[in-house]
Formats: C-alpha cells, structure tokens, sequence
C-alpha cells in the first residue's frame, strides 16, 4: 500500500494496510450511513460561554445516555465526542457556539547514527555545542509524544543521573494491568491512554504493543544505550537527541488505528500537563484533504501553540508524487524525511566474483561463494501466470520446480510490488535468495530476516541481466548484511517521503524540514516476536523508516533549543530550525532526491535539520497570533467563527476587507510563499526579524537566489540592529521577464554577517492551492 512504510515485520506492514483501510472505510461510512462517533468542536476553551454551551448539550443529549459520550475536552478547547445519529449531528452543528460536527477519523501512523550524521551536517561554524548535560540548559524541556505507548523497561528510558521531575508537570501516570506508577521514572514523567470508541479492554494500557511509540520516543529523548543493535546490524551507542528531555507518553493508537476523537483528548491533556513541545508522527493519508475545521491534528495543534507548545508532526509516507504532503497548518512543523550516511549493504556475488551492491537486512546462512543457480523470475513462471506477475514474483506466479535451490531475480517494474512479497514467493516454492530490482526502494533498508534477501537499483540489474544473457549456467550468492559508514552522497530525500505543495495553499511552504528517517535504529518493545531471528531472544532495537522517523529527530532540536531559550515561542524555535538548515550533502553537492535529481523546497522545505546552527540562529521570524488570525481570514472563515476558535483574539480585530488566499504570502513565515502570481505584475510581501544574537548591535546583508526569469528585490538591503530582541521588517518584490510562469520556481533570501546565516527559501506559483 503506497505511502505506508515502517520496514519491519509481515504483521507490522499488515497492520498499517489495515489503518489507511479503516481510516477509508469507517469515515466514508460514517459520512454515508450517519450514525458513530463525531466529534463536536466548539473552539477556545477561555470562553466561559463556550463551556457553558458546551455542558448544556451535553445534558441535555445524553442525560440518558451517559456512555455515548466517549470524550469531552476542556482544558485546551471546548467540545465533546459522543456517538450520534446523523440527525442528532445536523442538529448540533447548527447549535450556537458548535465551530465544526465531523465523523471521527482514524488516522495512520505516519540512534543511533543518524544524530552522528547531523553533528557533521551543517554549513555554518556555532561557538558551543547544543546543551547535553542539565547544567548546559537553564530549563527542563518535556516531550509530550502522542503514539502507540511506550515499553517502560527498555534500557533507552533509564533515569540515571536525571535530576527531579520539574515542579510545574501537572500529569500522571495511569496505571493499568500491565502498567503501573513504578513504570514511570524521572525520565518518563507521564502516561495516559484512551479508550477509542471500539478498542478492544486488552489495549486499555500505556504499554507499547505495536513499537512505533517506544522507536519514536527513544529517537528523540532516549538516554544513551552502548553496544546496541539489531542482531548486530547498526550497531554502535542508541541515544536520543535530547537525552535529558522528560518524555510524557500519550497512548492514542492501537492495532485499530489512531481515532481522531482521542488524538483531541492527547492534546487536550497536554495543554493542561505542561509540555514544552508535542511529537505527533501520524495523520491522515494524503488522499483525504481533510478541512483545518475537521482536522483533529490541525484544531489540537492550534490551541497548543496558542499555549506556547511547539507542535512536530510528521509529513506523510505518501511520496514522491507531489501534493501528498499532509499535516500543512502554518502552526504545526511539518518534517519530510531523508537518508543518513550509513547503508546496510548486502552485496550479489556472481559467477567469477563479480559483486553488485545491494540493500537490505537479513541473516540468512548461505555460501558467501557463487554457487547457486541464477534464474529469472519470468523464466521460472508458472503454468497459469502471467509473464509480468512471473517478473514481479507476486504470490502463486512462480513454479516450484524451477525455482527450487535457486536464487530469483525479480522486478519492480509496474511500480506496486514489494520485495517481501517477492521474499515470501520465492522462500514458498523452496527458492534459496531473492534479489528484487527496485529503483525507489534501493536505498532503504527492510529486514527480511533469515532468508537472503536484497535490493538493487536498475543500472545494478543490466550488469546481472548481461550476466545471465551471456552465461549458460549462471550463478550467484547473496552476502549477509554489513554496515557501511560515510555511504554517499547523503542526505538524499526518502522516496517515501510526501511532498509539497500544500493542498490547502501555496503561499505557505510544505513541508518545513527534512530530517533523517530512513533505517533508524532505536528502541523496541521487549517481546515483539514478529521481528526476532528464529532460536533468539526479541531485539530490544528495531531498525525501520518512515517520516514518523523524522519528526522526532526535529523534536529532540526543538527541545534543545528550548532548553537553552526558554523564553522562545513556538514560533521562534521553528524559524530557529527553518532558517539553519543546511542544502548540501556529504559531498559538498546539493541535496537530492531519490532519482538523484537536485531537490527542491517541496521535497526537503527549508533544507536538512541542523543540530548545531538551529541553537544559535541569529535572527527569528515570530509568526504572531494575530498572523494565525489573519491567515483564518484569509483562508475563508468569518470573524464570528475565528473569535469562537481562537482565545487570542484583540477585542478590535476584524478580517482584512480583501481576505483571499493569496494574503496567507503576508503572514510572517520563515520561508516565502508567493502564490496566484502574473508575470504581468510585482508581488511585493513583507517580513519582520528579531535579533536574537546576543551581541546587541548587529548588521545583516541580504543575498538573493533568483530564479531564471524573474526578478527579486529586497528592501533595505541591509539590516541594522541597535539591541537584541530588536524587530526590523523588510520587502521582498517579485517580477518576471513575462507573463507566462508554467512551472513552480524557487529561490531563496539569505541575511548573514560574519557569525549567522539565517537563509528563507522562496517558492513562486501561479496557482494558490494544489486543489484549485
């Protein structure tokens, strides 16, 4: 199933095909047949009137029916989730006071070396390093994760040397059968789960059953763990990049699925538990164009920064076609994902020891010599398949005879196959190895346990195809898996990564970073069988991919930074991240995609994480309340609508008399959006920048990469700072040489002096959304 990509176990890919079916299945049927679970969102949690209205509904609805409600929230917005008839729900909907009534959606989910790799990738020299022990940082961050829960004894949770718990933590610990308070500690401060509307009471737990939660957590606050590995593959110290971050679990998918109505809940609790930041590496599937009003991610996440919380989420798994980005409001960060500089190689050996490269992980017990016979899976099909599903080895396509002691080489060539499958085909019909030829998933690394199983791109395969053409009986070997360190070039951007343009506008870039997602080793539940090697004990590491891999490598920034700058908004850290990164690769050439074509900001947004630059960025952009304001209007809400959302709004506030989406350009955003443009005429947009140096007086110049074609000047041309937390504003106008743009460009602005560059990709589009 395309966009679902965590590569481990058969059961664990079953059971992500499983989440985007129901996700399909049971929103669709509640749209269709009325009645479930909706939601009912009523806005700011402040406004006494909107409790009050709330509570009324509540008992007046349900004064009978006290189990059809299944959540209520009040700390960070008010509202309720309850089971409903399609009538019951037209009728609320028209209640005063009720933003939004929507079926609850069941969303998807979305080390270790590959913070190794970051320390090295930035282009820009800081004076200190990122804080690393609790003296280097004045403020105990805390994490607040919402996933699959948490395996409390892995070695990556140990409190060692951590001091107290922070005295504003207002959370708990929910205890369970299999959960209790000892579980928590002072690194894991906090545990709740929720019970979904059909969860099954097994999964009334904080305990981590599926591995997700335990990988993600680890990734981005684990304390160090020496020697680890996955049965020896990847090994090296697992740690994660905030090793003195709190971690605070929030339980909201199961086997089931993630429902939307207890993803509410997850921030709602938090607002109120005092988390520093949020990790969220799930959400709907690009498909879905879900509306900001019904989007349980978006409301959440806009009432946690209203708190001051940074909210991470990931991207999406649905690349590399464009326009499947998602979790795109202005206020979440939204994280793509991109390789590191190790592969886990396991090389063909041919007849006359001629070696392709391959990737993948596996312990299989073969010859490392080339002693097995060589076929093609279309020339081992058999009697009722076709030759193209034969090419592919899809399930029942190949004959026994013919495959028997060999090793098969199979083909991706459709675009829709996957080399476990291929694996499980060729190990069925008594197949020695199978090498799969697949262009997009070469370079991230699936396990395929004992059975020898490998990967190459199509140039690899021509080499093995003249081989076989020109061999009578050819032969080959595949080689166990070995790490390769300072693999090149990297960072590359996942194929599977979602990519912009956001499907809601234009004028703001997504998604806002890239960070390594692919073969990430990090923390394991203790007893996931699925993944162990037969007659071993469980791995307590896991090596898997997907940009639910990345957004924790951001969160782990995110609360150095605000470890260090405790002052800092939501806002501010994200500019920090934005504005650092770095577009180069290990090679010193710019960053590309998974064809090796160069990337652009809708693959990698601002450009690959920085973990040195981002504590030290020089200058901020503050996307303000009033910005967020402004965006509702100019994406289409009334100001009677946006004043029941937002708690924040100035008593004098009213939408620009002119709202329409190509304004959202204006909002100050770290990168530079410019949408609905005519050739025939200049976009002017303006930006405002605090100093955050340090050094009070300051003095930035500004350079400019301009597309083929257009023109952009910038206004003043040098910025000049008396004091720090000083704000400046400049321009940026656009022309073109003609009125004909066929094609999104993109450029970038970079403000620098002889200690930061603090550097804003710009995207120029004719269009003002991907859907228009």
């Amino acid at each position: 199933m395309k966009g679902l990509f965590f590569f481990f176990s058969p059961f664990s890919l079953m059971f992500l095909y499983l989440l985007c079916i129901s996700f399909t299945a049971e929103t669709e049927a509640g749209l269709r047949n009325g009645d479930g679970v909706y939601i009912v969102y009523m806005g700011s949690a402040s406004s006494a009137a909107n409790a009050y209205r709330a509570q009324i509904l509540i008992n007046t609805m349900f004064k009978r029916r006290a189990n059809d409600i299944v959540h209520t929230y009040k700390h960070g917005f008010t509202g309720f989730a309850a089971r409903l008839s399609a009538e019951e729900a037209k009728v609320i909907a028209k209640k005063t006071g009720v933003v939004s009534v929507f079926p609850d959606p069941n969303y998807q989910l979305h080390t270790t070396h590959s913070w190794d790799f970051l320390k090295y990738q930035t282009a820009v020299k800081i004076d200190s390093s990122p804080p690393s022990s609790p003296e280097a940082g004045s403020y105990d961050s805390i994490i607040g994760i919402l996933d699959t829960g948490i395996w409390p004894e892995s070695e990556s949770f140990n409190d060692k040397d951590m001091g107290p718990i922070p005295s504003r933590w207002k959370g708990t610990c929910m205890e369970a059968k299999d959960f209790n308070s000892s579980n928590c500690n002072r690194k894991i401060i906090g545990a709740r789960f929720y019970k979904s509307p059909d969860d099954d009471s097994e999964y009334f737990t904080t305990r981590d059953v599926i591995g997700h939660g335990t990988h993600t957590s680890s990734t981005a606050a684990g304390s160090a763990v020496e020697n680890a590995s996955y049965y020896g593959v990847a090994s090296g110290t697992a740690k994660g990049g905030s090793p003195n971050a709190r971690i605070a679990m929030y339980k909201v998918c199961n086997p089931g699925g993630c429902a939307g109505s207890s993803i509410l809940a997850a921030f709602d609790d938090a607002i109120a538990d005092g988390v520093d930041v949020l990790s969220l590496s799930l959400g709907a599937p690009s498909y879905a164009h879900i509306e900001l009003n019904t989007d349980p991610i978006a409301i959440g996440a806009f009432h946690a920064v209203e708190q001051g919380i940074l909210v991470v989420c990931s991207a999406g798994n649905d690349g590399p076609n464009g326009g499947t980005v998602v979790n795109i409001a202005p206020w979440i960060m939204t994280v793509a994902a991109n390789t590191i500089d190790r592969d886990l190689e396991s090389d063909v050996v041919l007849g006359g020891s001629k070696v392709i490269k391959g990737e993948g992980i596996h312990f299989g017990n073969v010859s490392k010599s080339p002693v097995y016979p060589l076929i093609h899976g279309k020339s081992a099909k058999s009697a009722d398949a076709s030759e193209s599903s034969a090419r592919t080895c899809d399930y029942g396509s190949l004959d026994q005879e013919k495959v028997k002691g060999k090793i098969v080489l199979c083909e991706n060539f459709d675009g829709s196959s996957y080399a476990s499958s291929a694996r499980d085909e060729v190990k069925s019909k008594g197949g020695i190895g199978c090498i799969f030829v697949d262009d997009r998933t070469r370079a991230v690394a699936s396990a395929y346990g004992t059975f020898p199983t490998t990967v190459i791109d199509s140039k690899e395969a021509a080499e093995i195809f003249s081989y076989v053409n020109s061999t009578k009986d050819p032969v080959a070997t595949i080689l166990p898996t070995v790490t390769v360190e300072k693999f090149t070039p990297a960072p590359s951007v996942a194929y599977f990564s979602s990519r912009g343009p956001s499907s809601i506008t234009r004028s703001i870039l997504k998604p806002d970073i890239t960070a390594p997602g692919v073969a990430i080793l990090a923390a394991w539940t203790g007893k996931d069988t699925s993944i162990s090697l037969e007659g071993k004990p469980p791995s307590q590491f896991n090596v898997i991919s997907g940009t639910s891999m990345a957004a924790p490598h951001v969160t782990a920034v995110a609360s150095l930074i605000k470890s260090l700058h405790p002052t800092w908004s939501p806002s501010a850290i994200r500019s920090a991240i934005m504005t650092t990164a770095t577009q180069t690769n290990n090679d010193k050439g710019l960053i590309t995609t998974e064809t090796g074509a160069t990337a652009t900001p809708y693959d990698t947004g601002s450009g690959e994480l920085s973990t040195t630059a981002s504590m030290q960025p020089g200058l901020v952009y503050e996307t303000t309340a009033v910005d967020y304001l402004n965006f509702l209007c100019y994406y289409g809400y009334n100001i009677s609508t946006i004043k029941t959302i937002s708690k924040s709004v100035p008593a004098n506030f009213t939408c620009p008399a002119d709202s329409k989406l190509e304004l959202i350009s204006t909002v100050n955003y770290p990168s530079i959006g410019i949408s609905g443009f005519k050739g025939s005429e200049n976009k002017t947009v303006s930006r405002t920048v605090t100093n955050v140096g340090g050094d009070g007086v300051a003095v930035y110049k500004v350079s400019v990469e301009t597309p083929a074609g257009f023109s952009i000047q910038v206004t003043p041309e040098k910025l000049q700072f008396t004091k720090d937390g000083e704000k400046l504003t400049y321009q940026v106008t656009v022309s073109a040489a003609d009125d004909s743009l066929k094609k999104d460009v993109f450029g970038a602005l970079t403000w620098s002096n002889a200690k930061y560059k603090v550097r804003s990709p710009i995207v120029i589009s004719s269009e003002t959304s991907t859907t228009n």
